[in-house]
C-alpha cells in the first residue's frame, strides 16, 4: 500500500473531550491551536473521537431502566461519538469538511479540506478501529492515539503501584497484554480488534497523553516523546 505522508490520523479518546465533569474547553482550545499550526505547515488531519463520559452516562442510565444487549450498548456509544464529532467539526468550521463521516470507507481520499472528522460506525467496532480504517484508506503509516495516560503499562497503574511503563512494544506483545475480545465501553489503550487490523496492515500506533501538547508536537515530528510506540 502506498503511504501518504500528508495525512495524519488521530484517534482522540472521548474522555479528553468530555471527562466526567463536562466538556473540556481548555483541551479543545489547545487542540485547535495545535492542529491549525500544523495545517499551516501543510499537514492534513483525519480525526475520530470517542464517546467519553457522554457514552458511559447514557449506557448506565439505560442499563438501570432495562436489560441491554451488546448492540444497544454499542449504538449508544456510537451516537455519543457522533455528537462529539460534530463538536469537533464545529470548532474547526471553515477548514473541516462539513460532513462528519460515519463510514470510514466513504471518506474522500482527495479533499480540498485539510481536516476530516469521523465518528463511530457500527456495533462491534470502536473509534480506534475507525481510525485504522482511515489510515488504510488515506495511506497513512501511523495512527496517533490521544489518551489520558502517558504510556501503555503492564497493569493499571491506578490499581497496581508496581505497573511498569512500556515505551516500545510489538503488536504481538500488545495483543498478549490486552487480550483479543472487544466489549462495548471497553477501557483499553487501543482496542483489540483495531490492533489486529493495524498489525495486518503494518500500521504503527503511538499512544500518548493528549493533554501534553508539547509532547504531542514532538511525536508529530518523530522526535523522542513520552508515550508508547506499537509496531511490527
Amino acid at each position: 500500500m502506498k503511504r501518504n505522508i500528508s495525512w495524519t490520523v488521530l484517534s482522540i479518546g472521548g474522555s479528553l473531550v468530555v471527562p466526567p465533569e463536562g466538556i473540556d474547553v481548555l483541551f479543545l482550545k489547545s487542540l485547535r491551536t495545535l492542529l491549525l499550526h500544523e495545517i499551516k505547515k501543510g499537514k492534513k488531519f483525519a480525526v475520530v473521537v470517542g464517546g467519553g463520559s457522554v457514552c458511559r452516562k447514557y449506557q448506565q442510565a439505560a442499563g438501570e431502566i432495562g436489560t441491554l444487549t451488546r448492540d444497544d450498548l454499542d449504538w449508544l456509544g456510537i451516537h455519543a461519538t457522533r455528537l462529539n464529532g460534530h463538536l469537533l467539526r464545529t470548532i474547526f468550521r471553515g477548514i473541516a469538511h462539513p460532513r462528519v463521516f460515519k463510514n470510514p470507507h466513504q471518506v474522500p481520499q482527495k479533499s480540498a479540506y485539510p481536516l476530516l472528522v469521523a465518528a463511530g460506525w457500527k456495533p462491534g467496532w470502536s473509534t480506534d478501529y475507525v481510525a485504522v480504517c482511515l489510515a488504510k484508506r488515506l495511506g497513512a503509516s501511523q495512527v496517533f492515539n490521544f489518551s489520558n495516560i502517558d504510556y501503555v503499562y503492564t497493569a493499571d497503574p491506578r490499581k497496581d503501584p508496581s505497573a511498569k511503563a512500556l515505551p516500545e512494544m510489538t503488536w504481538k506483545e500488545y495483543q498478549a497484554l490486552i487480550g483479543g475480545e472487544w466489549k462495548p465501553g471497553m477501557n483499553a489503550p487501543f482496542d483489540p480488534i483495531a490492533s489486529r487490523l493495524a498489525a495486518r496492515a503494518g500500521i504503527e500506533v503511538a499512544i500518548l497523553n493528549g493533554k501534553n501538547i508539547a509532547n504531542v508536537k514532538a511525536c508529530f515530528q518523530r522526535k523522542k516523546f513520552v508515550g508508547t510506540r506499537i509496531a511490527l
